[in-house]
């Protein structure tokens, strides 16, 4: 007596679904795997940015009175902080931008109406970054920090 199966056999049927699903399924890993590349290449600038306002903060004109020592300036920054610390970025690519909002002075401003104020530092750092894997690109990573000028 023959056995017949319940259900005709379909030859060839999972070779057929894994050329369709596997190079969704490679794709799609790809993608996270580069996707969370660019989320930690955006951390690092970002830290960069936090970084440079902190140390600029400190070396205003107080610390040139103190130390003798030559205040912060936007290419100390960068290649001090910025450029010293970018492990993995391009350097060609990173570009830091400094501004003071009155001076470099961490001292109160006073305006006319009598308000107290303490300057600021303010840090952007950009970096052009292209995916590793994929042919698109640049994206322009971009992090500003502020930090109040201590004295």
């Amino acid at each position: 007596m023959q056995l017949r199966h319940p259900f005709p056999r379909r030859r060839g049927v999972t070779i057929v679904e894994s050329a369709v699903v596997v190079p969704v399924a490679l794709f799609l890993i790809l993608g996270l795997i580069v996707g969370g590349a660019g989320i930690y290449r955006y951390l690092q600038v970002a830290s960069l940015a936090r970084e440079a306002s902190r140390w600029a903060s400190v070396r205003g004109t107080d610390y040139t009175q103190e130390t003798n020592q030559p205040a912060a300036t936007n290419q100390t920054i960068h290649d001090q902080v910025v450029a010293a610390g970018a492990f993995g970025l391009d350097p060609n690519r990173l570009q830091t931008q400094v501004t003071w909002d009155q001076s470099n002075a961490p001292r109160r401003v006073i305006n006319s109406q009598g308000e107290a104020r303490i300057n600021t530092v303010t840090v952007t750092v950009t970096y052009d970054w292209f995916p590793e894997v994929f042919l698109v690109g640049p994206y322009t990573l971009r992090s500003t920090s502020t930090f109040p000028m201590s004295y």
